[in-house]
């Protein structure tokens, strides 16, 4: 098996009931026109350790030998030792800081971007896009209790909001729920004193996922277990599901053979910013997670781009 280039044709997200198809009218079909594949030498000054860099040419075998020269790990074990402490505090750290200036441009719709993070605004926004039509479907969001679990510059909690959805958001960063919160208020009271009838501000608050208490109709958590080993992400599944009385969303970057071997590329080149590690998913992981839990994955979806890979799916009460 080789890696040659990438051959790219239009992006196609269906979301499915397990074991069969839904009808056309509830089908999410997104689009996206994509470049060539970039050089991976060229890619790496443009991402960080929460993005998968895709290559062009090689062989596996070669590339293996690449990897065994690599010592990611260590690397991440020095990083820890900066902060004084693990994953979380590295995660803390890096969001509330570098991260989060880079983060802000990539979630935000500034032109100071760079292909690649690009790309990655553009994925991003997808699976958005196809998490609100996934709520959507089910009915209108007016009064509907919403926990955005990692909510980051508010990307889902604000369009929750403005359908009516009562939210409460939260990130382990400070410097991303203070971002959050004015984008909220920027983009839901325009300027205005009062929101229109109807709607409120989405309740944002500075807490990591294991912090968080209470009981609300939906739990939605888009791109956080990428932060967390498996064996930390099912306890964190557990946990998300013990607050949500109806619906909960996942999204997280899947685990394959493919995606594997494209992540442990980019930790070949470790750059000033890549100061977070990444954890894939095996999607039966997730669900095994879920069933033990006392849930049951109800749809799925895949969401890609050039750099960016999101699985999603929805689970109910088994």
């Amino acid at each position: 098996m080789a890696f040659s280039s990438i051959l790219y044709s239009p992006v196609h997200f269906p979301l499915r009931e397990p074991r069969s198809h839904l009808p056309r009218s509830r089908q999410l079909s997104v689009s996206a026109a994509l470049p060539p594949a970039a050089d991976v030498a060229a890619v790496a000054d443009a991402i960080d350790g929460t993005t998968i860099a895709v290559i062009g040419g090689g062989s596996v075998a070669a590339l293996a030998a690449v990897l065994s020269l690599s010592d990611p790990e260590k690397r991440r074990q020095m990083q820890a030792e900066e902060v004084g402490g693990g994953d979380k505090e590295v995660v803390r750290e890096y969001f509330n800081n570098d991260g989060f200036q880079r983060w802000r441009r990539i979630y935000g719709d500034g032109e100071d971007v760079n292909k690649v993070q690009r790309d990655i605004r553009l994925g991003h926004s997808m699976t958005v896009e196809n998490v609100m039509k996934m709520l959507l479907d089910e009915g209108p969001l007016a009064g509907v209790t919403v926990c955005d679990a990692g909510c980051g510059t508010g990307c889902l909690s604000i369009p929750l909001a403005k359908e009516g959805a009562v939210v409460a958001a939260s990130d382990i960063s400070a410097a991303m729920v203070a971002e959050a919160e004015k984008q909220a208020r920027n983009e839901l009271l325009g300027g205005k004193e009062e929101l229109p009838t109807g709607l409120v501000l989405p309740r944002f608050e500075v807490s990591d996922l294991e912090s968080l208490n209470g009981k609300y109709d939906t739990v939605v958590c888009l791109d956080v277990l990428i932060h967390y080993p498996q064996n930390k992400a099912d306890a964190m599944i557990a946990h998300l599901a013990s607050l949500a009385e109806k619906r909960l969303i996942l999204s997280f970057a899947p685990k394959t053979f493919y995606y594997d071997l494209l992540k442990r590329v980019g930790e070949l080149f470790p750059g000033p910013s890549k100061a977070t590690r990444a954890y894939l998913h095996a999607e039966a992981d997730v669900e095994s997670a879920l069933q033990k839990a006392g849930w049951r994955i109800r749809k799925r979806g895949l969401t890609t781009t050039q750099f960016y890979f999101s699985r999603i799916v929805e689970a109910i009460p088994a």
